[in-house]
């Protein structure tokens, strides 16, 4: 009986995730912004910050996760392969660009904080590299 409550809350959830990203993006797209910054307030509206029908962090990342994977699937439909190999050099320049000074900035303000420069380009590293779950 408990994972029937359980698994109510969960489409509960669901169900509100959904109808505020319908009512999000057609107002964002009427007034003139994307439909990922819809897709963004309606997250804060929901989220724990807002009306709280999210509040466990366990839900929000496997909410996050299935958000980021639609967004690829997304992208993935509307880019044509050749226009993604007329931007290679930006994506990969840029790309490498980004994290040589994100990685710079970190290692700067590790400095700041009184870190050795070794610790904070290390920790700077860290911090860019994807974490393994536990």
């Amino acid at each position: 009986m408990a994972a029937d409550a359980h698994t109510g809350t969960e489409l509960v959830q669901v169900v509100a995730l959904l109808a505020a990203g319908v009512i999000a993006v057609p107002i964002f797209k009427r007034i003139g912004l994307g439909s990922v910054l819809g897709y963004l307030a309606a997250g804060v509206v929901i989220g724990p910050f807002g009306l709280r029908l999210f509040s466990d962090p366990q839900a929000i990342l496997h909410i996050a996760e299935l958000g980021v994977v639609m967004f690829l699937f997304v992208i993935g439909l509307e880019m044509q392969p050749s226009r993604l190999w007329g931007l290679r050099r930006e994506i990969f320049g840029l790309g490498v660009a980004q994290g040589v000074f994100c990685s710079l900035l970190l290692t700067g303000t590790g400095i700041l904080w009184g870190l050795s420069p070794l610790v904070s380009f290390f920790a700077a590293a860290d911090s860019c590299l994807p974490q393994p779950r536990p």
